[in-house]
C-alpha cells in the first residue's frame, strides 16, 4: 500500500537509505544522518511537499518524496523528486508505482515540472526516468566527488501540465493530504 510517511517511518527510511549513503552514488551524502534528521526531514517535508512510502505487511520498503528545486520564488512550480527501494523491494515494479503516484500527487498540488537529478552512468535510475515520461535535460560534468572518484550527474525533466498564465499558487501538501483526488490516486 501507498500512504503518506510518518515521523515514525524515519527509522525504516535510514535503514533504506543506509547503502546508498556509505556504499553508493545515489546520494552524495557520506555520512549517515541518523534517524532523527531523518525523522526531521520528513517532517519538514511534509509542510509544503509529499513524501510517500510502499509498505507491505507493517514494513516500509520504498519511499519517494518531493523537494524545492532552487530557492527563488520563480520557481515554485518545479519540484525535485527522489525515491529509494530496500534492496529486497527492488525489480518488483515498486518503484514505478510510487513514483508515478508522486508525481501525479504533484500535478495536484499545482506543480508543472519534475527533475530527476541521477548520477551517471545509473543504469536502473535512467532506465526508470525514461520509462516514466522523463527526458534528459543535461548533464553536470564531475560534479560529485564521492568513493574516491569524481561522478557527473544527469539531469531528467518532466513536465507534469503545461504552465498557467499567470499561475496559481501551488497547493501545500498538507491541504492536499485532505481531499478526495489525493485518497483516490493512493488506492491506484
Amino acid at each position: 500500500m501507498i500512504r503518506i510517511a510518518r515521523p515514525d517511518d524515519a527509522a525504516a527510511a535510514h535503514d533504506i537509505y543506509t547503502p546508498s549513503v556509505l556504499h553508493g552514488v545515489e546520494t552524495f551524502e557520506n555520512e549517515l544522518p541518523g534517524v532523527d534528521a531523518m525523522r526531521e526531514r520528513i517532517v519538514t517535508r511534509l509542510r509544503q511537499y509529499p513524501w510517500l512510502v510502499w509498505e507491505e505487511d507493517g514494513r516500509v520498503l520504498a519511499y519517494a518524496y518531493a523537494s524545492r528545486f532552487r530557492e527563488r520564488a520563480a520557481y515554485d512550480w518545479i519540484a525535485e523528486t527522489s525515491i529509494y527501494v530496500h534492496a529486497d523491494a527492488r525489480r518488483r515494479g515498486i518503484a514505478r508505482r510510487l513514483y508515478g503516484v508522486l508525481l501525479d500527487v504533484m500535478k495536484l498540488q499545482g506543480i508543472n515540472q519534475a527533475v530527476g537529478v541521477i548520477t551517471l552512468p545509473g543504469e536502473s535510475s535512467v532506465a526508470m526516468h525514461d520509462a516514466m515520461g522523463f527526458t534528459p535535460a543535461g548533464v553536470w560534468r564531475s560534479s560529485g566527488y564521492k568513493l574516491g572518484q569524481w561522478w557527473d550527474v544527469g539531469v531528467w525533466q518532466k513536465e507534469l501540465q503545461p504552465p498557467e498564465n499567470p499561475p496559481r499558487p501551488v497547493t501545500p501538501f498538507p491541504a492536499l493530504a485532505e481531499t478526495q483526488a489525493f485518497r483516490e490516486r493512493l488506492t491506484r
